[in-house]
């Protein structure tokens, strides 16, 4: 597994190739989901969720392993890994993009977001703080059905069609 985390850093380095920029990186970022539904609530943590930012180009990359996430209730991981987004064949959702403004801290960031096999361009606003480190969190929406989650009709009550993602992450520069 940690050989794993080593080539998904190494990926994530190359996708950032300008060798005199100012880069920074973490592979213990936090991305996790929420869906409130009618009858039920879930949420979601993922503790592992690899990232690069390069200052100069201010190009953004986030990785992370599905099967990483962790819920309250063991069944509900089982269920989300095995029927909605299937991590045997879908094993890693990326977000491959750039900020397009930075003004006081707050940036506007567009890329490609892969889920469940599918990308989809997004737009997101978020908070970026850059000193010694570099802090990136933001909050969006996705639906599922615009990354081919299906919601069988027997559990329509219990999962959003819409989930509420919320990233945190902290990079250190790279030297």
């Amino acid at each position: 597994m940690k050989a794993l985390k080593i080539i998904k850093i190494f990926l994530l380095l190359i996708i950032c190739h300008s060798v005199s920029a100012q880069k920074y990186i973490s592979k213990e970022g936090t991305i996790s989901f929420f869906s409130d539904a009618p009858l039920e609530d879930i949420s979601a943590i993922n503790k592992s969720v690899s990232a690069v930012y390069d200052f100069e180009s201010n190009d953004l990359v986030f990785s992370l392993f599905i099967t990483d996430f962790v819920f309250p209730k063991s069944l509900m991981q089982e269920h989300f890994n095995e029927n909605y987004l299937e991590s045997d064949l879908y094993p890693k959702s990326t977000f491959i993009g750039k900020v397009i403004s930075l003004n006081n801290d707050v940036a506007s960031v567009k890329g490609d977001l892969t889920i469940h096999g599918v990308t989809n361009r997004i737009n997101v606003i978020g908070s970026l703080i850059k000193k010694d480190k570099v802090r990136i969190s933001a909050d969006f929406k996705v639906q599922l059905e615009d990354y081919n989650i299906a919601i069988p009709k027997i559990v329509m009550y219990k999962i959003a069609e819409e989930i509420e993602i919320k990233v945190e992450v902290e990079l250190k520069e790279i030297k």
